[in-house]
This record gives structure tokens, C-alpha cells and sequence, in this order.
């Protein structure tokens, strides 16, 4: 959605990508999100979850060795010192927007994956699911980030709501609350979806899937500037800023009349069954 040709450089053409100081902290803050939960609740304080980031950083490091290139060359650890404290500040804020010691969460980091009727798989990780005595289920997502302006909350509120709608075509329950929780600026987004917002999202998620099959069998994968395009570690590859892209490494066929427009697809197109997937995470 942000950028097909981006799609393709990390799914088809699998290209490194180095890891990121702000990513890597928001993995450490959500992993001690998680771990908090472990402890009964009266223990869970702000003491004991600041307790956890340089615990839950050796794992990381233990996980994923090069994530230790992000501090290379910082011999005296002053880079790494305020980034651990950037992610304290994090953990902290929450404490001002739930209070874990009333919380009991159902699931922590669930992995969910269910099968549309056209045979479009869809799966992600949900940070946390908590279901109240009356059985409503509540879906919660972490953001270390600032919250967007009104204007620009749809984007986050598409990926939760991506998550009710597997969880009612999994469960058959439609999550009384989505709720998004921005440590970067101490904002709580919440949205009550209902289950024609969830059908929305469903045709939606067909009609992009039927723009990958076709970017994937054409290889038309064009590139959409924007701010982010700054962020980007293809730049030296992307047309945008003057590179090539790797040759396309799986076969092609020429684009028939009236497939010219990238994400354009004719219903008869739909190919279901197709054992295919999105992600959402």
C-alpha cells in the first residue's frame, strides 16, 4: 500500500535491510511489555519494567547478533546509554496510559492466521488481545511512535482493523474495541469496529492481493514517493533516486489490454484457492 516497489525489493527480491536504532528500540519496549505481564500484578511497576530493558536487550542481541552493528564504534557506550534510556522513557509513559497491575491479558504477541473464502491467507502477530467478563475482546498494538494527526489515522487504524477481521473470521467474534497506544507522545487511539467496517477491510485486502499477482506476474513494480522514500536503505536501487533494481528474478508475461495501470485488476482475475498470504504485524 505504501509503495510497490519497496513490496518487492523486501518479499520477491529479499534484500538486506540494516537495522534501525527507532525499530530496534520499539522491538526492546514491546518485549518488555510482554515479559511485564509474567510477574503478578501487584509487581508490576514501573521500577520493576525499566528492571527489564537491559535483560531483554541481551536477548535481542543473543537473537539477532548484528544488531549490535548499531552501536559500532561506540567504545566509551554513551550511544547505547541513551538509547537504553530513550526506551526507559517509553516504558515509563505507559504506566500513564493502562495500569498493568488491573490488566490480565488473554494473549501477549499471538500469532493469528485464517483462510478467506477466495483462499487468501491472512496472518500477523497481535501485541495484546484482552476479553472482558462480559466476553468482549478488546485488540491492543504498541506504537513507539508519535500519534498521527486525525488526518492521517486511518493508515494505523487499517492494521487493527486487519486484525479484527481475522480474528472474527478465525473466532466469529467481531473485538468490541481496537485500541492503539502511542508511547512517542502518550496518546490512546481507540475505534469500536463494526462488522461492516470489517467487510470493507476484507474487499480491500482482495483487491490489493489481485495488484500483487498482477505486479508479480508482470513485474510492474513501480515506486510512490513519498516523505519515507527518505528513510529508505533502496535508495541506490530505486529509479526515484536514479538507481536500477536488480534484475527480476521470476519469470514474466506481457501485460494484456487494460492491465496498463499498476494495482488494477478485472474481477475475473481473482484466482481463488490460490494458496497466498498478507501479513499484518
Amino acid at each position: 500500500m505504501q509503495c510497490p516497489l519497496l513490496y518487492r525489493f523486501r518479499v520477491i527480491d529479499k534484500l538486506p535491510e540494516k537495522p534501525s536504532e527507532a525499530a530496534t528500540r520499539g522491538t526492546l519496549v514491546h518485549a518488555v511489555l510482554e515479559r511485564l505481564f509474567d510477574a503478578p500484578a501487584a509487581d508490576r511497576t514501573a521500577p520493576r519494567a525499566r528492571a527489564l530493558i537491559p535483560g531483554q536487550w541481551e536477548r535481542l542481541l543473543e537473537a539477532k547478533p548484528e544488531l549490535g552493528e548499531l552501536f559500532a564504534g561506540d567504545a566509551e557506550g554513551e550511544r547505547l546509554s541513551r538509547w537504553l534510556g530513550e526506551a526507559e522513557r517509553l516504558v515509563e509513559r505507559w504506566f500513564s496510559l493502562e495500569d498493568p497491575t488491573r490488566l490480565e491479558p488473554a494473549e501477549r504477541e499471538l500469532f493469528v492466521e485464517t483462510e478467506l473464502e477466495s483462499g487468501l491467507r491472512l496472518r500477523g502477530v497481535i501485541d495484546r488481545i484482552d476479553v472482558a467478563p462480559t466476553g468482549d475482546v478488546r485488540i491492543v498494538d504498541y506504537k513507539t511512535g508519535k500519534a498521527p494527526r486525525p488526518e492521517y489515522a486511518e493508515g494505523p487504524l487499517f492494521q487493527m482493523k486487519f486484525y479484527a477481521l481475522v480474528i472474527w473470521r478465525l473466532k466469529g467474534i467481531v473485538p468490541r474495541r481496537l485500541q492503539l497506544v502511542y508511547l512517542g507522545s502518550g496518546d490512546v487511539l481507540t475505534y469500536d469496529p463494526v462488522v461492516a467496517d470489517l467487510e470493507r477491510v476484507e474487499r480491500k485486502l482482495l483487491a490489493l492481493w489481485e495488484a500483487i499477482a498482477l505486479a508479480t506476474e508482470t513485474g510492474d513494480w513501480r515506486p510512490r514517493p513519498t516523505k519515507l522514500c527518505g528513510w529508505c536503505d533502496h535508495q541506490a536501487v530505486c529509479p526515484e533516486f536514479g538507481g536500477t533494481p536488480p534484475v527480476y528474478p521470476l519469470s514474466v508475461r506481457p501485460a494484456v489490454s487494460g492491465e496498463d495501470d499498476q494495482g488494477r485488476m478485472g474481477p475475473d482475475r481473482a484466482e481463488a484457492g490460490r494458496p497466498v498470504a498478507l501479513e499484518g504485524r
